[in-house]
């Protein structure tokens, strides 16, 4: 028997399954790689669930009980090793090489106005965050790349649960330039994502796979295609880096999810007015209170009357 298939259904667990690993001696244990944790392991088949959307789902675990799939399974040799890790990085310098004159020039402006926002950070939450935050960054750039004069507007995708990915959603910037035609005659459009080698970042990523992350810019700025590119190879060397160190590759970290990201379906935000408005007329509002109105000037209509 060369696998057992072994199904954890919401918090339960397969009676032959379980009784069988216990008869053999072995405890069913799974690592998860956690965004921001790191490996974290299971002890027993019924805590290794994935939970989505608040509901337990059927989560495949599959223990290996002997040896005879040693060799299909087992990691590739050092120079297949060598020779992936190179494709890979090779792949992604050549999607990253290649740029129109319209992905330099929006990347130009970008770079700009991300030093600006960074110098004098702004936040117009009711609760502003200290050093600024994401949505009002996003928002001053858009700002700042419109007074440049291009037609800058956040995009905020969201998508739902499949077999494959949990539900999402995110949200980043765009350019679009209706001068400017794609092959299909499209207006052209670029991608703007301030956070994107991050993005990719493990914290149990290997040294081969640091490397090539380290190669990814910190902020992308490209076409739809090129980020088609980019993510196909990035989230090859995840998959293989998962492999090669055992351990399940989240469901987040998939080129399905990252398409769902910057590259599905997307409401495109076009500001009001000049994020700098906003924040001036924020600025501008007192609060009152009934100790500081005056009655005399708001309510004319109304007559004063002294109390003694």
């Amino acid at each position: 028997m060369g696998r057992f298939l072994a199904a954890n259904y919401g918090g339960g667990h397969n009676p032959a399954t379980f009784g069988l690993s216990k008869f053999m001696g072995i405890e069913p244990k799974v690592c998860w790689e956690v965004a921001g944790v790191g490996e974290v392991e299971f002890p027993s088949i019924e805590t290794a669930g994935f939970l989505e959307d608040g509901e337990a789902s059927a989560d495949r675990l599959i223990l290996d009980l002997d040896d005879d799939d040693e060799e299909e399974e087992s990691v590739a040799s050092g120079e297949e090793k060598a020779a992936f890790w190179k494709k890979q990085q090779l792949l992604l310098e050549a999607a990253l090489r290649r740029s129109s004159s319209f992905e330099k020039r929006v990347r130009r402006d970008t770079t700009k106005a991300l030093e600006d926002a960074q110098q004098s950070p702004r936040c117009m939450c009711k609760i502003p965050a200290a050093g600024g935050c994401r949505n009002c960054l996003q928002q001053d750039v858009v700002d700042r790349l419109r007074k440049a004069g291009h037609n800058a507007a956040v995009c905020r995708s969201k998508w739902r649960s499949s077999p494959d990915i949990p539900a999402g959603e995110h949200s980043y910037i765009d350019v679009i330039d209706n001068a400017e035609r794609n092959d299909d005659g499209a207006a052209a459009r670029v991608v703007i994502e301030l956070d994107f080698r991050a993005e990719f970042e493990m914290a149990r990523g290997s040294s081969e796979y640091n490397q090539l992350v380290n190669r990814l810019p910190e902020v992308f700025v490209g076409k739809p295609d090129r980020l088609k590119e980019v993510i196909k190879a990035a989230c090859s060397a995840g998959k293989r880096c998962m492999k090669e160190k055992k351990m399940h590759l989240g469901p987040w970290r998939r080129q399905k999810y990252m398409h769902a990201k910057w590259l599905g379906a997307h409401e495109r935000i076009e500001p009001a007015g000049p994020f700098s408005a906003h924040l001036l007329e924020k600025q501008s509002k007192k609060k009152m209170s009934m100790l500081t109105f005056d009655l005399s000037r708001n309510l004319p209509n109304f007559a004063v009357v002294e109390v003694v």
